[in-house]
């Protein structure tokens, strides 16, 4: 998700975003990721011996460069949510602003830059979720560190130049720095700046945890509008993860906090998680094709598409970047759209190369299908080409949604969407789930592989030292503001859901 520049088209269902980063210590200490843990249960009894650790290091907090030889270390989130629409249908983290701190839940998105949350006296604002979270505000005015960045200010200068701030002319330079984002679902939000502190845990060698802080620019939301405005799936803001100068990445690195890299692993499971780092997860699987440069985008070079190893009938031209063209990696969509070209010769080869044993419906537009086996045996196996020969394998579970079961049948839906009148492919979270994603932003590249999401991962630092990042190592669940969304969508919803969608409906984004 993006503003303001691509408008997507949405045929179906919950395609919205969201965000995330983290950061660690001073702009002298070395340069280390951050990783975001996600799913984490707090001990039912005694005291985990990393909060120990975390007490020890919370007293020697102001003589931490010295105790660990100037080095900071990773930074952990917990983050929740999947990639599955009936369930939830994002990602989603917290992070902690203010004095005194206060947390905040927050969508996970690639597809964006600048990080905001709801502010006080906020017009359109949902006040209830049903993620089952307590919604909050943050107000400037409560916190000893805040303060509102005004037009003169040089970080507001940049942001206008990328069309990320707004300064009324006939304002003067003392007046606050604005902003206005409309995405791509037609959602929307306003507000202005402020910078104040952003606080997260850091696990040092061998587990330590210690507290760090870094001062950000982030936006404060005074009016949303649109899906922003439903409580069914309601957080308290979003998390753009893009390249631009305000994005939290750009942020940190600047202040010498991390690396001009992040990298996830976002579990496919309903119940979601995975691990999102500020640093390169190190796995020999990796390959690595180049970002489009000059771009607002994480752009991709798509070259062809195959199905079953045999390529499609499609012009490479039709994926050639441009103002109204290209392949777009974005977290913060939850489906995929090819572009219009692409979509029919895709949906085609799909259905024949099914099972023959699978029963193909279509209804609407949608292809669905319906069969009592597995879908690793019934369905062809996609491949991506990107630039360098590079190779991209989508399984059916990445290019397929679940829609119900009849007895042992189970339907089965296409869950790749036609970008309408658009040339536009956007590969969101069903592709990108359970698979390790790099954004080396230094080298201007992004490498995958597939990876199950659940396990450790080698993650390296800019010294060229390693350290393992484990989903569940780290107990730092310690709101009481936790997500419950197993129940999100009753099953007589859900079947009416699937209704629509096989015998004439369809989806509605988020």
């Amino acid at each position: 998700m993006r503003p303001p520049e691509v408008a997507v088209a949405v045929a179906a269902a919950v395609a919205v975003a969201a965000l995330l980063v983290l950061g660690a210590a001073a702009a002298s200490v070395p340069l280390l990721p951050a990783a975001l843990s996600l799913q984490r249960a707090v001990p039912h009894k005694g005291v985990a011996l990393q909060e120990l650790r975390r007490r020890d290091w919370e007293r020697h907090r102001s003589s931490r460069r010295g105790l660990l030889g100037g080095a900071a270390g990773v930074v952990d989130f917990p983050v929740e949510g999947s990639a599955n629409p009936f369930m939830v249908g994002l990602y989603f983290t917290r992070v902690k602003l203010g004095n005194p701190a206060k947390e905040f839940f927050v969508q996970i998105d690639t597809g964006s830059d600048i990080l905001w949350v709801t502010c006080s006296s906020c017009a359109g604002c949902p006040t209830s979720s049903g993620l089952n979270i307590q919604l909050e505000s943050f107000s400037p005015d409560s916190s000893s560190t805040s303060s509102r960045i005004a037009c003169s200010d040089d970080r507001c200068t940049a942001a206008l130049q990328t069309g990320e701030a707004v300064c009324e002319t006939s304002d003067s330079s003392s007046s606050p720095c604005g902003y206005t984002f409309t995405y791509g679902d037609g959602s929307g939000t306003s507000g202005y700046y402020v910078s104040d502190t952003m606080y997260f845990d850091t696990v040092m060698g061998n587990e330590q945890m210690a507290n760090s802080s870094a001062s950000i620019v982030f936006g404060c939301s005074n009016s949303q509008s649109g899906d922003l405005t439903k409580a069914d799936r309601a957080v308290d803001g979003i998390f753009g993860f893009g390249q631009h100068q305000l994005s939290v990445v750009s942020q940190l690195n600047s202040l010498g906090v991390s690396p001009r890299v992040f990298s996830h692993c976002l579990k496919g499971s309903d119940n979601g998680g995975g691990i999102l780092v500020l640093g390169e997860i190190v796995e020999p699987g990796l390959v690595y094709t180049p970002l489009v440069p000059s771009q607002p985008h994480y752009n991709l070079n798509l070259e062809s598409i195959a199905v079953n190893g045999q390529k499609l009938s499609i012009d490479s031209s039709l994926f050639t970047t441009s103002n109204t063209q290209g392949t777009i990696v974005d977290s913060g969509t939850t489906l995929a759209y090819l572009a219009d070209g692409a979509y029919d010769p895709f949906v085609t080869a799909i259905a024949g190369a099914v099972s023959p044993s699978v029963r193909s419906l279509v209804s609407k537009g949608n292809q669905c299908f319906i069969t009592s086996s597995s879908v690793d045996s019934s369905f062809p196996t996609v491949t991506l080409y990107f630039m360098g020969g590079v190779a991209m394998t989508v399984k059916p579970e990445n290019y397929l949604l679940q829609q119900g079961s009849i007895d042992n049948n189970v339907l089965w839906c296409i869950g790749w969407q036609r970008n309408q009148g658009q040339e536009i492919t956007i590969l969101g979270d069903i592709v990108l789930k359970d698979k390790i994603f790099v954004y080396d932003l230094a080298n201007m590249r992004m490498g995958w592989a597939d990876y199950d999401c659940s396990m450790s991962v080698n993650v390296t630092t800019s010294s060229g030292k390693n350290q393992y990042v484990n989903t569940g190592q780290f107990d730092v669940n310690s709101s009481t503001r936790r997500a419950s969304y197993k129940s999100l969508i009753p099953a007589g919803i859900a079947a009416m859901l699937v209704h629509m969608l096989a015998f004439g409906g369809g989806f509605s984004r988020r």
